[in-house]
């Protein structure tokens, strides 16, 4: 991947002092992922471009995460990180470019308060948004956009767009603050980070942000996007920004989804189970404030209003009381994730047994740090088993389960093995009952900050047609009777926020 910064202000040459990288030396830096180089391409007094390279080792990447990776798979190692500009070449920029961030020059100490014309490159850039989002997050900053569409495949414009522009900067700017544009940004637009988002993540984005952030009109998304959209941390860094002076209001993105898996090192655990923590126990309350304006506490003598349940509850809620309704008494949560839906399963002493199966072993870690699994009663671990799988392969545990559960799972899946699945889960593992949630893509509209889908992670979202269609494809094809449910404000245009499908097995199949 490959950054490019260019400026014309005489001398030109003045850039090498700014970033203390000398124009007639080609500079390399070792990274954790890979290597960096720096060089100049043009070096003279009336143009200088400075080039940051960044050549990614996925071998390397991957080490970098630990042992504990929740990707074991294949994209660890083939995916698009050693091409496109992202949180790699973010953090490689903080570690290259560490002084001239700083705004510090001692040759010339003159240099780092002027803005200089400036013109920064990035050949492909993922944004989760489009070319729109980059404009809406860099003009405001006083930068001339251009963000170019690329196509999927020069020779196929029938293919349509990848997820991927072109972008160039243009802008009268100090270099500082431009380098501190690109450190949060570029995670922003890319909607992920290659590493696990912890609380000192707070620090580094307000420092970075200092003296644009907190005005900038779509911080709530920034701040919520920078850090892995951990709700406790983003309630915290905009309340600081809050009391630096700034009139920052609490503009988060909905929680429409859950968390992502991410990834988490050894040295992380510790500040992972206090952010883990520190979010359960807030995003209700979070979700909720988000949608509405903040207001003044109501006499003691007036009757509070309560709170909306976050759509994460309403699943869980709708999915225990259909499981109740069909009488089901062994249950297996496929894709159980960090445990909610284990954990609310096993407070229900009708629920006698209760397995939990995911492809992460981090995430079953966690599940289990949270079930709290090495205090946990005699009686009620017995009736508990958790075990890694993967949704795409025959597995004899997935049998002899009465129901089985598949919650925001399926849009995780390439559309090609979605096959797979159906083959494991209906033909294979045949539970009486499969229930399966998935998000209703037409309901995206009432989500006021978010672009594309609900998830960086998720491979497609349907219509409320299309999961009808194939969820009436695979219970023909399997023997299963299918009815369908809503979760969540049934909007009479646009339909629920997710929507569920309930198979029954045909018993004449």
């Amino acid at each position: 991947m490959l950054l490019t910064i260019t400026t014309t202000a005489r001398p030109a040459t003045d850039l090498g002092f700014l970033l203390h990288k000398h124009p007639d030396r080609v500079q390399e830096f070792s990274q954790s992922f890979g290597k960096a180089t720096v060089f100049y391409p043009e070096a003279a007094e009336e143009r200088c471009t400075v080039a940051l390279m960044l050549d990614v080792d996925p071998i390397a990447l991957v080490r970098s995460r630990g042992r504990n990776s929740p990707d074991f798979s294949l994209s660890q190692y083939v995916n698009d990180r050693p091409y496109a500009a992202s949180s790699l070449l973010a953090v490689a920029l903080a570690d290259v470019f560490r002084t001239a961030r700083a705004g510090r020059c001692k040759a010339r100490p003159e240099l780092p308060g002027t803005p200089l014309p400036l013109e920064l490159r990035l050949p492909a850039l993922p944004c989760r948004g489009g070319p729109e989002l980059a404009q809406r997050l860099f003009e405001p900053l006083g930068w001339e956009v251009d963000a170019r569409p690329v196509p999927l495949d020069e020779g196929f414009p029938e293919w349509g767009e990848s997820r991927y522009v072109g972008l160039t900067l243009r802008g009268a700017v100090r270099l500082a603050d431009a380098l501190n544009h690109l450190y949060v940004l570029l995670p922003v637009l890319d909607d992920g980070k290659h590493y696990w988002v912890a609380p000192d993540e707070v620090d580094k984005l307000i420092r970075a942000g200092e003296g644009w952030l907190g005005g900038h009109p779509e911080r709530g998304l920034i701040t919520r996007r920078y850090l892995g959209r951990r709700w406790a941390l983003a309630r915290t860094a905009l309340a600081r920004l809050a009391e630096l002076g700034d009139e920052t209001e609490e503009e988060l993105e909905p929680a429409v989804e859950e968390d992502a898996p991410a990834d988490v090192t050894a040295a992380d655990e510790a500040a992972a189970a206090e952010a883990e923590a520190a979010d359960e126990a807030t995003a209700a309350e979070a979700e909720a404030e988000a949608a509405a304006p903040d207001s003044e506490p109501l006499p003691q003598d007036q009757p509070t209003t309560p709170k909306p349940k976050s759509l994460n509850t309403l699943r869980r809620e709708a999915i225990l009381a259909k499981l109740e309704e069909l009488g089901a008494t062994t249950v297996i949560d496929l894709g159980c994730g960090q445990g909610e839906l284990v954990g609310a399963l096993l407070s229900r002493p009708r629920f006698a047994r209760v397995a939990g199966m995911d492809v992460s072993p981090m995430a079953l870690t966690i599940a289990a740090r949270k079930l709290r699994l090495d205090r946990m009663a005699d009686a009620k671990r017995a009736r508990l088993t958790l075990f890694q799988g993967a949704l795409t392969y025959t597995d004899k545990r997935l049998s002899g389960y009465d129901a089985a559960v598949l919650m925001e799972v399926i849009e995780h899946v390439d559309p090609p093995r979605l096959a797979a699945l159906e083959r494991v889960v209906f033909g294979r593992a045949r539970p009486s009952h499969v229930l399966v949630t998935t998000p209703n893509v037409e309901y995206n509209v009432r989500y006021e900050f978010l672009t594309g889908l609900r998830h960086p992670d998720h491979r497609f979202e349907w219509t409320r047609a299309e999961f009808a269609g194939w969820a009436t494809r695979v219970a023909a094809q399997y023997g299963y009777q299918v009815a369908f449910a809503p979760v969540g404000d049934d909007d009479p245009e646009l339909g629920p926020p997710t929507q569920m499908g309930v198979f029954t097995l045909d018993q004449r199949s």
